[in-house]
């Protein structure tokens, strides 16, 4: 079924997008940092890939999935999705983490199970 990656990648973008807007963790925490951020992951992404095209270590190959649209030689429509959904999901992984360890910070280290009173 052509276009069914595009599909997928395009609900799992939405996907990221929702979790980032409720816990405001890259594009809702701060748009014009996060935009900058994106641009430069997608072209350093998108040159890594013709790098790698040019060199014959990336290819497309046969697959009914993709939808056959190509924007450079054996770099398809879909691989932009894909690198904006990677790049997304990193951010917020980060954005989740640094909010985890700031929590984590603002509280005394429980998980000995001793009170301050307790220890030598």
């Amino acid at each position: 079924m052509p276009g069914a990656y595009l599909a997928g990648l395009v609900v799992s973008i939405a996907g990221i997008a929702v979790l980032d807007a409720r816990y405001r963790l890259f594009f809702w925490r701060s748009p014009l940092r996060a935009a900058a951020v994106m641009v430069i992951g997608l072209v350093f992404f998108l040159v890594w890939d013709v790098a790698g095209v040019h060199l014959g270590i990336f290819f497309i190959g046969q697959n009914e999935l993709l939808t056959g649209v190509l924007l450079a030689p054996e770099v398809p429509l879909e691989e932009v999705f894909f690198l904006v959904l990677l790049c997304w999901t990193t951010m917020d992984l980060f954005g989740a983490l640094r909010a985890v360890v700031a929590r984590r910070l603002d509280r005394p280290d429980q998980t000995d199970g001793l009170d301050e009173g307790s220890r030598p």
